[in-house]
This record gives structure tokens, C-alpha cells and sequence, in this order.
């Protein structure tokens, strides 16, 4: 009986129907460039990943772009000619299509959100019903709102806590949409505290909208914390310098950055990709909040 030949594979050998891994963990930011500059939050998410990375020799490949569209085709760039070991996904929309063209082109993938694909999830209901349960122990009744876009699926879990916790106290909040930049942060606040009945409390979804609305109310003679109470989200050094320095809904932006590395990490080594929650926003009192 003849034997058959069986070839045993060379360990020494790469296996070349295996791609080489790159060095690289791709993250596409859909957002005015502009806003980089001014805005911590994504500076400190990202140095939190790369702190991780950087221990297995990973880095980010960062790329801006205007909208998903030029996302969408980074991404098929990317994976056609094996630019990167897998991508980060931020800033859910409501029926998000980027989950999808990821599955399909076989791009690994973590999202930040909650998605099918592997993901790092977070609390937005809790921290608005803890920011909100503080502003009406203070007296508040008249509260408003200047939000992110609202397309962005965030955005909408948290109005939705918000709207839903101020129904159960009897109270109907003001809420107004911006961008997170200064201009909105400006624009927005000038426009409350212009209305009739203008809220005795603002809660703003960032610090850079919360800065420049403490100096709107400044510019229009409107006493904070006195008359007027101020919660930011994000802290950062921007909240902390302010004058007063903001009271804010504080978040271990780094650490967040981190655990979304871990989950690469795991995704890259083709083992399972744990459960994980970011950091729980938390109310930090300062100067700029007190009772009616």
C-alpha cells in the first residue's frame, strides 16, 4: 500500500493566503476639522488608545473626513490594499451603515456603542438623571439643554433621559441643538437666556459649548452661579481654568480610549472580545452651579 506524500508546513514560513499584520488600527473622524483643535475630548480618547497600543508596537492611522460617505470609502481604501489590522468606530447615527460595509468587507472592527460588532458600551441614561437629580435638589424648574447633533445616536439616549426624568418631576426642559462648537455654545445660550422665561440651568452634551456659554451669559449680565447654574460634559482643563471654574458631568476620557484598546487588542489576536463599559460620567460641583 502506497503512503501519501502529506507536506508538512515550514513554521518559518508566512502563510501567504494570511495577511501580514500592518502595525495599524485605523479611526476615521466624519467632522469639521476646525473642531479638533478646540475640542479635548477625541485628543485625550485618542492618546488613551495609543498608550495602550504603543506596548505591542500598534499605532492610529487618523484620517478627517466630512461626513460617512468619505468614511465609507476610506474604509473600502483601507481594506483593498491592507492599510490597517482593524478600525475604530465612533459617533453612531440612527440606522448607521457603517457596521454593515465593515461585515462586509471583512474589516475588523470596534465600535464605540452599542452595535453587534464588537463594542465598548456606555451609560447615557444614568449620568443625566444623576446631573438632572441635582439641578432640581438645587430648585431648578426652568432647565434647558444645548445638545450635540441630533442625528448622533448619543445625542438621542440622552435626551431621552432627559426628557423622561424631567416628565416623572413634573418639569418640561428647553432643548436646543448645536455642533459642539463655540460659535453654538454662544449662539444657543445667548438665545435661551433672551427668552421670556429664560432657564435658571443649562446643561450643555460638551466643555467647549459650556465655556463659551458661561461667557455669553457674562456678556449679557447674567450672574453665574447666582442667576444662572452651568453644567458642562467632558471635563478637561478648559472647564477647570474657567472663570468660575464649571461644575461638569466628568468622564475618564483617557481611560475610555484605553479599554477601547483593549478590545483591538483582543480583536487582532483573534480571541474573543470581552464585554466593556466606558468610564460612568460623574457630577463634579464647582463654581458654577447653586440653588435657585
Amino acid at each position: 500500500m502506497a503512503v501519501p506524500d502529506v507536506t508538512v508546513p515550514d513554521p518559518t514560513v508566512p502563510d501567504p493566503t494570511v495577511p501580514d499584520p500592518t502595525g495599524a488600527i485605523g479611526l476615521v473622524l466624519a467632522r469639521p476639522a476646525r473642531l479638533l483643535g478646540v475640542e479635548p475630548f477625541f485628543m485625550e480618547f485618542i492618546a488613551g488608545i495609543e498608550e495602550r497600543l504603543a506596548e505591542r508596537d500598534l499605532s492610529v492611522l487618523l484620517h478627517v473626513v466630512a461626513d460617512h460617505d468619505a468614511e465609507i470609502a476610506a474604509y473600502h481604501r483601507w481594506a483593498s490594499r491592507g492599510l490597517v489590522d482593524a478600525v475604530v468606530v465612533v459617533n453612531l447615527v440612527e440606522d448607521d451603515p457603517r457596521p454593515a460595509v465593515l461585515a462586509e468587507l471583512a474589516l475588523p472592527a470596534v465600535v464605540v456603542g452599542d452595535s453587534t460588532l464588537p463594542c465598548v458600551r456606555t451609560d447615557h441614561a444614568g449620568p443625566i438623571a444623576s446631573a438632572l437629580d441635582h439641578l432640581l435638589e438645587l430648585g431648578h424648574r426652568r432647565i434647558a439643554r444645548v445638545t450635540g447633533p441630533s442625528a448622533l445616536a448619543h445625542t438621542q439616549a440622552r435626551t431621552a433621559a432627559l426628557v423622561a426624568g424631567c416628565a416623572a418631576a413634573g418639569v418640561e426642559p428647553v432643548i436646543v441643538e448645536g455642533d459642539y462648537s463655540e460659535e453654538s455654545g454662544e449662539k444657543l445660550t445667548t438665545s435661551l437666556l433672551t427668552l421670556a422665561d429664560p432657564p435658571t440651568a443649562i446643561l450643555y452634551d460638551n466643555d467647549v459649548m459650556a465655556v463659551s456659554g458661561l461667557a455669553a451669559a457674562v456678556g449679557l449680565g447674567v450672574s453665574v452661579p447666582s442667576q444662572l447654574s452651568l453644567v458642562a460634559w467632558d471635563d478637561s482643563t478648559l472647564c477647570r481654568l474657567a472663570s468660575p471654574a464649571l461644575t461638569t458631568m466628568s468622564v475618564d476620557v483617557h481611560q475610555f480610549g484605553v479599554l477601547v484598546a483593549e478590545s483591538l487588542l483582543e480583536l487582532v489576536d483573534g480571541v474573543p472580545v470581552a464585554e466593556r463599559w466606558s468610564p460612568v460620567a460623574r457630577y463634579v460641583p464647582r463654581g458654577t452651579t447653586a440653588a435657585v
